[in-house]
């Protein structure tokens, strides 16, 4: 009676052994599937994430453009400051040679009674 009763403690152990072997064998399958399983939920929004960063970067990169444009072309006008001050003092020459070109006119056409104030004849 003793050996059917150890029959069955052996194959019950022989049993638990084959299941822990086969846990063993499969966990890394196990592993991988979770593994699969989160990286099919999580990749398209990782791939939106990814398009909207592109397209921040796009708008950052044109946003940085437009600004170094700008800052190139506030340098360039105080840079022009010496020409619009050389134009500054051109215009008032030019200004003051047509007073005086003016001045001459006038004093060339005045006839004689413009010289005698009325009145005063």
């Amino acid at each position: 009676m003793e050996e059917p009763e150890m029959q069955l403690k052996v194959k019950k152990v022989t049993d638990k052994f084959t299941e822990s072997l086969y846990v063993l064998a499969n966990e890394p399958s196990v592993a991988l599937f979770r593994l699969q399983e989160h990286v099919r939920r999580s990749l398209p929004e990782l791939a939106q994430h990814k398009s909207d960063m592109q397209s921040w970067e796009e708008q950052s990169q044109g946003a940085i453009y437009t600004v170094e444009y700008a800052c190139s072309a506030i340098k360039s006008m105080t840079d022009s400051s010496v020409y619009f001050k050389s134009i500054d003092s051109l215009l008032k020459h030019s200004i003051a040679m047509k007073e005086q070109l003016n001045a001459a006119q006038g004093r060339s056409t005045i006839t004689p009674q413009a010289k005698n104030p009325p009145g005063t004849s």
